[in-house]
């Protein structure tokens, strides 16, 4: 992650951000904030699942390696009650993971590590379909 984020003119996004490797969840929270969105954070999909039970979010940005289950689940049960934007994040980068993530329900999936301008970009549209700008 950049030390220095790019701005923003649009209003934030709510995002639940869901990933189980503590500096992961820890830098990649930070740099969202910095960029003004709110930031909730779980590290299993049960939590992340109360998470979204409790509170809306616009975006979700999920590991798809988690403890107790995978980001396919999560997306898949997450969808049921009202469309996310969301993005998938994993070391695993092959042609039928990504495939996998897009049938699941996700937007993009981000191959670790991933540059802040490949984060940036997907954050702006999901402003902009989301309605926030």
């Amino acid at each position: 992650m950049s030390a220095t984020p790019s701005t923003t003119s649009t209003r934030p996004l709510a995002i639940l951000v869901v990933e189980n490797h503590p500096d992961t969840l820890k830098y990649l929270s930070v740099y969202l904030e910095q960029l003004g969105h709110t930031v909730r954070c779980a590290t299993t999909m049960a939590e992340a699942l109360e998470k979204l039970a409790a509170a809306p979010s616009d975006m979700l940005i999920s590991d798809i390696g988690l403890p107790d289950g995978d980001g396919w689940q999560l997306i898949e049960r997450a969808q049921s009650a009202t469309p996310i934007y969301a993005i998938a994040m994993s070391g695993f980068g092959m042609g039928s993971d990504q495939s996998r993530s897009k049938a699941a329900g996700y937007r993009h999936h981000l191959l670790k590590p991933f540059t802040p301008d490949q984060l940036d970009q997907y954050l702006q549209e999901a402003q902009r379909e989301r309605g926030v700008n």
